[in-house]
């Protein structure tokens, strides 16, 4: 299949099963930039449960505004914030120690847009999972599509219902499993093991 989805912060564990199955991927660049979605946002699975990070942007006086011109607000902490985060939340996991070093760019490099950052971020994954995944660029935007299979419904959480099989997580004994979080959190507890995983999954 043929798929159109966003370019994402950390992917939702969806994200990459939908690529996985592609036989072409297109990022959707030419979107308005919308509050509250995946753009800017990941899930991971803290000590107390659900744990959401966000990315703060720079407001624009624009009304509508498109996702590649906005900026990254990085005059707060918000990289070393997160970077805590993950370790609080996964160093106890079986693979926070080998992929620590391969994500440390992210949270030390200050990239001025959200798009480029998430453009890296998904270099880096696909490093760690050992993949390739060619990919090309949107260049205007489609409100309806059928020369793709339209996956732009991903990028927010909130509506994104994909639930993935069960793999061991650091706190589940604590507050069960959460399915569909971050790449991050099935990087951090499979490891290698994440590439298989995510060709057996279905969407």
């Amino acid at each position: 299949m043929n798929i159109l989805l966003h370019p994402t912060y950390f992917p939702s564990i969806s994200h990459y099963v939908a690529m996985m199955k592609a036989e072409t991927i297109t990022f959707e660049t030419e979107d308005n930039f919308q509050k509250q979605s995946n753009r800017n946002r990941m899930y991971i699975y803290g000590p107390n449960g659900l744990q959401l990070l966000n990315i703060p942007v720079l407001n624009s006086s624009e009304k509508h505004y498109k996702f590649k011109d906005v900026k990254i607000d990085n005059s707060t902490k918000w990289q070393k914030n997160h970077s805590k985060s993950l370790e609080t939340a996964y160093r106890n996991s079986p693979f926070y120690e080998f992929l620590e070093h391969d994500l440390q760019p992210i949270f030390e490099k200050k990239h001025t847009f959200l798009l480029d950052l998430n453009f890296r971020i998904f270099e880096i994954i696909n490093d760690c999972l050992s993949i390739k995944l060619p990919f090309s660029k949107t260049t205007e935007y489609f409100h309806e599509t059928t020369q793709f299979e339209d996956f732009r419904n991903l990028v927010n959480g909130k509506k994104d219902t994909f639930t993935n099989d069960r793999y061991t997580q650091v706190f589940e004994e604590k507050d069960g499993f959460l399915p569909n979080l971050s790449i991050l959190d099935l990087l951090f507890n499979e490891g290698r093991c994440s590439k298989g995983y995510l060709k057996e999954q279905i969407i």
